[in-house]
């Protein structure tokens, strides 16, 4: 069964709920029925961008809620062409990994809030679709 990568945004507002994505996030976690896979470099992100109060409760659930991928170190050179190719959107570090994670692991779909991934393209040329907000 194909995963679909988590970016960051919908994982923060699965967790806090004045997040203006909340019950999106929550409703689609329910319905997910496909691995949910990210690596460490987006729980990280998650992390820092997660009030204080939310924290343990997102890690405690990312230990079975999610699929964390082990491979980012290896995808580090992609990453950085991916960042220089995209350096005018700017593309950031957690966003870079999550398409090389995507790439390696042939996964299509994406759960985001960020409308960059509608512009990232796979070393094949293959857009992500975002199945978070489908366009």
């Amino acid at each position: 069964m194909p995963s679909i990568a988590a970016d960051a945004g919908p994982l923060i507002a699965l967790f806090d709920g004045s997040d203006h994505h909340h019950a999106a996030a929550v409703e689609f976690v329910a319905d997910l029925r496909q691995p949910f896979t990210t690596n460490l470099v987006v729980v990280s992100e998650v992390v820092a961008l997660l009030p204080t109060r939310f924290q343990l409760q997102f890690l405690d659930w990312a230990i079975g809620g999610l699929e964390i991928d082990q491979q980012t170190a290896a995808d580090l050179p992609r990453i950085v062409e991916i960042m220089r190719k995209y350096a005018d959107l700017p593309a950031d570090f957690a966003d870079a990994s999550l398409v090389a994670m995507c790439e390696r692991r042939s996964i299509a779909s994406v759960a985001t809030l960020d409308q960059h991934f509608d512009i990232y393209r796979t070393a094949d040329r293959k857009r992500l679709r975002n199945v978070f907000f489908p366009r």
